[in-house]
C-alpha cells in the first residue's frame, strides 16, 4: 500500500489477476472506509494504454497513481487495478485505476483480464470514466465500443439492473465544439445497446434504465496544460456530493454498505473470473486496425509537410492557381498509393476502412483549398462582368442584350476554369458556387438597372418640375377665369411629352410591363403632384396676393396710372370693383381643377361675403361657409376650406380698410383745399358792411399802400406755408403743421427784407443777381421748401 500527504492507495487486484484481500483490508481500515456507511461513492476510469487515464485521475482526485514517463517511450505503466481514496472531496470517494486496454504487453492470449477489468469496475462503481481521444469519435475500434458491447450484454446477464454514470472524457479537444461531438458519441453507444442481445426480461428496456451518459471534453495536457487544469478543476466540482440527489452518483439502489466493500468486490472479482464467455476480438483484426491506423495516420502527417502541397496551398491564398484539379490529384494519388503499399498484408475489410478515413481526412484537408480555388474564380468572374457591363453601357449598348451576352460568356468561362478544379478523388459539386456566381451577376445587373432607372426617373422629373412650376406659378398669381383651364392644358401637354420620351427610354431595360406601367403612372403622379404643392404655396400666400390685387386695381386707374384723389371718384364702387377681383382670385385658389368637374364655389363665396343683405340673411338662413368641407369637394382638392375663406377674407377687409380711409380722407382734404374763398354770401356781406372803410381808403392812399404791402407779406406767407397742401390731410392737422411753420417763415422773410436794404444800389442789374442768389441760397439752406415758396412770391 502507497501512502501519501492526503491519500491512500493500494493494488486491488495484481497483474495476474490475484485479488489483494489483505491489501485491501488494511486500506479500508486506513481511510476508515467502514464508518462511512452509504454515504461514499466509487469512481473507476478504463481505457486505451496510455492515454493519460492515471495522469487524469491525479490531477482530477489528487492521487499518487503512477503515470508514465513520456520521455521513456509508451508503454505500460498500470497493472492490474489499483485504488485509492480521494483527497479533499466528500462524501468519501474510492477511485479505480484500471490497465490500460490494447497493451502489447500482454499480448493475444491475455487479453480477456482487459475485459474482466473492465466488467469489474462497471459492476461495483458508481461512475465508469471513459478515456478516449478526441479524434477517435466515430470510429470502431475506438473509445473501447466493442469492449461496451460485451459489457452490456454479460453486465445484464450476470447482475441485476443497476443505473451506472458513465463519464466519457474526450482528451486532446479540437476546434471541433463538444455540442457536434456529443451527438456522434451518443449515437455510437446507443447502437452498441441496441445490438446487444438481450434477455427476455430486458429486451424492451431501454440504457437509460441501465447508465446515465455525460460527455465532457479536456484540452491537451502537453500542449495546453493551464487550460487543461482549469478544466480539471471545473470537473472536480461535479464530484463534490456526488450522491445527492441529482448527482452523478445519485442513483443509490442497491448500494453495499462500506463496511462490507472489500467482500462484495471480492465475490465480484470471483464470478467474473468464471466466466469464459468474456473474449476480446481476434488480435489479428485488433493488430490490423491499430496498425493500418498508424500508417494512416503517419500518411496523413506526411501529407501535411509535403512541399508540393503546401506550396500549392501558398498560392491558392495568394490568388488563382491553373490546373489546381490536375496537380492536387496527383499528390493525393501518390499519397494514398503510398499507404497502400505498406498495409497490403493487412487484413482487407480493416485495410479498406482506414484507407477510406484517410481519403477522407485527405479531401476534408483540401476542401478549403478547394473553395478558396472556386471562390478566386467567382471574383473574377464577377469583377470582369461588372467592367465589361459597365463599358458596354458606357459605349451606348442596349442595357438588356449587354446584360443578356455578357452574362453568357462569363458563366461559360466560370464553367471551363470549374472543370479544370476539379480533385478526382473528391465527388465535389460546384454547384452552389455557380449559383452564388449567378446570384452575385443578377444582384449587380438589378443594381445598376436599378440606378439608370432612378437617374432617368429623376431626369424626367426634373424636366417636369421645370416645365410646370414657374408657369403654374405664374397662372395662379394673375388668375382669373380661364387660370384652371390654362393649367390643365399646360399640365397634358408636357406630361404626355413627358410620358412618351420616357416610355421610350424604358423599352431598353427589359423590364416587366407591370412595373413600366407602375413608373409610367407614378410619373403622371409626380407631374400632378408638382402642380398641386405649386397651388398649396399660393394657396398659402393667398391673402397677400388678394391685398396686392386689391391695390393695385384701388389705386390706379383704367390706364393703369397712380390715381389721383380729386373728389370725384366714386369709391365705394371703386372698393368695390377692387374687393370683386381679390374674391375671384380667392375663389380660384380655393380648390385644384385639373379634372372636368364644375363648381359654384365662386358664387358661394360672391353670395357669402359681397352680397351685402348676406348679415340680414344669415340671421334667418344658414352660413354656407360655416362648414370645413365644400359640396361636393373631395378634401384632397381642397385648398382652403369655407371656414378659412370666411377668416381670409375678414382678415383682408380688416387691412385694406385703412387704404379705403385713407382715400376718402384724401378727398375730403382735396375739396377743402378747392373751396378755400368764403361764400358767396360773406361776401356779399363784407361788400356791404365794409363799404365806409373801403372809401376811407379811397380818400387816404396812405391807408391804401399799408394795405398793398400787408397783401404781399400776406400772399409770402400763404405761398411759403402752402396752407392749401398743409389743409389737404385735415383742419387739426394743418393747423399744428402751420403754427410750427410760421415762426420761422416770417423770421426768414423779415431777412431777406433786410439783406435787400443793405445791399448798395448798382446801376449794373447783372451785378446785383449774385447777391440775390447768394441770399436766396442762404435761405434755401435753412428751409428749401420755404425758399421756393418766397422765391415766387419776390
Amino acid at each position: 500500500m502507497d501512502k501519501s500527504e492526503g491519500c491512500c492507495s493500494v493494488q486491488l487486484i495484481d497483474g495476474d489477476g490475484i485479488y489483494n484481500v489483505s491489501g485491501i483490508d488494511h486500506f479500508i481500515k486506513e481511510v476508515k472506509l467502514g464508518e462511512c456507511g452509504l454515504s461514499y461513492a466509487v469512481v473507476s476510469i478504463m481505457g486505451p494504454q496510455s492515454s493519460g487515464k492515471s495522469t487524469l485521475l491525479n490531477s482530477l482526485f489528487g492521487t499518487n497513481f503512477m503515470e508514465m514517463d513520456a520521455f521513456k517511450g509508451r508503454s505500460q505503466t498500470t497493472k492490474g487495478i489499483w485504488l485509492a481514496r480521494c483527497a479533499g472531496i466528500e462524501p468519501c470517494t474510492l477511485v479505480m485505476d484500471l490497465e490500460g486496454t490494447d497493451g502489447r504487453e500482454r499480448g493475444e492470449d491475455d487479453t480477456a483480464f482487459e475485459k474482466q477489468s473492465a466488467l469489474f469496475a462497471l459492476a461495483i462503481s458508481d461512475i465508469v470514466l471513459i478515456n478516449m481521444w478526441c479524434h477517435d469519435i466515430g470510429r470502431e475500434q475506438a473509445a473501447n465500443k466493442p469492449l461496451l458491447k460485451t459489457v452490456f450484454q454479460v453486465m445484464m446477464r450476470l447482475f441485476s439492473p443497476r443505473k451506472t454514470t458513465m463519464l466519457f472524457v474526450i482528451r486532446d479537444k479540437t476546434r471541433t465544439p463538444l455540442e457536434n461531438l456529443e451527438p456522434v458519441l451518443r449515437e455510437d453507444i446507443q447502437k452498441i445497446w441496441d445490438s446487444v442481445p438481450k434477455p427476455e426480461a430486458h429486451k424492451e428496456t431501454p440504457m437509460s434504465d441501465f447508465f446515465n451518459v455525460e460527455v465532457v471534453a479536456l484540452s491537451s495536457y502537453e500542449e495546453k496544460e493551464e487550460q487543461f487544469k482549469e478544466q480539471v478543476a471545473s470537473l472536480r466540482q461535479r464530484f463534490m456530493h456526488s450522491i445527492a440527489p441529482g448527482g452523478l452518483a445519485g442513483d443509490r439502489r442497491g448500494v453495499i454498505p462500506a463496511s462490507g466493500f472489500a467482500f462484495s468486490a471480492d465475490q465480484i472479482w470471483r464470478v467474473i473470473k468464471e466466466n469464459k464467455d468474456l473474449d476480446l476480438p481476434a488480435h489479428k483484426v485488433m493488430v490490423a486496425t491499430v496498425r493500418c491506423e498508424e500508417i494512416a495516420n503517419e500518411k496523413f502527417s506526411h501529407f501535411i509537410s509535403n512541399e508540393d502541397w503546401r506550396k500549392l496551398d501558398e498560392e491558392v491564398q495568394a490568388g488563382p492557381v491553373s490546373n489546381f484539379g490536375k496537380r492536387l490529384t496527383s499528390i493525393l494519388g501518390s499519397c494514398l498509393s503510398e499507404y497502400d503499399g505498406e498495409a497490403t498484408f493487412f487484413d482487407e475489410g480493416v485495410r479498406s476502412s482506414k484507407r477510406h478515413q484517410l481519403q477522407e481526412k485527405l479531401l476534408q484537408l483540401v476542401n478549403p483549398a478547394f473553395q478558396d480555388v472556386l471562390g478566386h474564380i467567382r471574383f473574377g468572374m464577377l469583377e470582369k462582368f461588372k467592367a465589361s457591363f459597365d463599358k458596354a453601357l458606357e459605349i451606348g449598348e442596349g442595357f438588356s442584350s449587354a446584360s443578356s451576352a455578357w452574362f453568357k460568356s462569363c458563366m461559360a468561362q466560370f464553367d471551363e476554369e470549374c472543370a479544370g478544379a476539379i480533385v478526382e478523388q473528391a465527388d465535389w459539386d460546384t454547384a452552389k458556387v455557380r449559383d452564388k456566381l449567378v446570384r452575385d451577376i443578377e444582384v449587380h445587373i438589378s443594381s445598376i438597372r436599378t440606378s439608370k432607372l432612378s437617374e432617368l426617373t429623376s431626369q424626367y422629373e426634373s424636366k417636369l418640375h421645370g416645365a410646370l412650376s414657374e408657369p403654374v406659378e405664374a397662372l395662379l398669381e394673375g388668375a382669373n377665369d380661364e387660370t384652371w383651364r390654362t393649367v390643365k392644358k399646360l399640365h397634358r401637354r408636357e406630361t404626355e411629352s413627358a410620358v412618351s420620351g420616357f416610355s421610350s427610354a424604358l423599352a431598353c431595360f427589359d423590364i416587366e410591363e407591370e412595373i413600366r406601367d407602375k413608373m409610367v403612372k407614378s410619373l403622371q403622379e409626380y407631374s400632378r403632384g408638382v402642380i398641386e404643392s405649386k397651388a398649396k404655396e399660393e394657396a398659402g400666400r393667398v391673402l397677400m396676393r388678394m391685398k396686392e390685387r386689391f391695390g393695385t386695381i384701388f389705386s390706379h386707374d383704367s390706364d393703369s396710372m397712380p390715381r389721383v384723389w380729386t373728389g370725384k371718384e366714386d369709391i365705394r364702387a371703386i372698393t368695390k370693383a377692387a374687393r370683386s377681383a381679390s374674391l375671384k382670385l380667392l375663389s380660384v385658389m380655393v380648390v385644384i381643377r385639373l379634372g372636368d368637374e364644375t363648381d359654384n364655389i365662386e358664387k358661394t363665396l360672391s353670395v357669402a361675403l359681397l352680397d351685402p343683405t348676406t348679415s340680414k340673411k344669415s340671421i334667418t338662413a344658414s352660413d354656407p361657409l360655416a362648414s370645413s368641407t365644400w359640396d361636393e369637394i373631395p378634401s384632397s382638392r381642397t385648398l382652403i376650406t369655407p371656414v378659412q375663406c370666411k377668416s381670409i377674407w375678414r382678415q383682408f377687409k380688416t387691412e385694406t380698410e385703412y387704404t379705403v380711409t385713407q382715400a376718402i380722407s384724401a378727398q375730403e382734404a382735396n375739396k377743402r383745399g378747392s373751396n378755400w374763398l368764403p361764400p358767396p354770401w360773406a361776401i356779399l356781406a363784407l361788400i356791404l358792411l365794409g363799404f365806409n372803410e373801403f372809401m376811407t381808403l379811397l380818400r387816404n392812399p396812405l391807408y391804401l399802400g399799408l394795405l398793398f404791402v400787408g397783401f404781399l407779406l400776406l400772399k409770402a406767407l400763404w405761398t411759403q406755408l402752402d396752407i392749401p397742401g398743409e389743409f389737404r390731410n385735415g383742419v387739426v392737422p394743418g393747423l399744428i403743421s402751420i403754427s410750427a411753420k410760421f415762426v420761422p417763415t416770417v423770421m426768414n422773410l423779415l431777412k431777406n427784407l433786410a439783406a435787400e436794404g443793405e445791399a448798395p444800389p448798382t446801376a449794373n442789374p447783372e451785378n446785383r443777381r449774385p447777391s440775390n442768389n447768394t441770399s436766396s441760397h442762404a435761405s434755401s439752406s435753412e428751409n428749401p421748401t420755404e425758399h421756393k415758396s418766397g422765391s415766387k412770391t419776390d
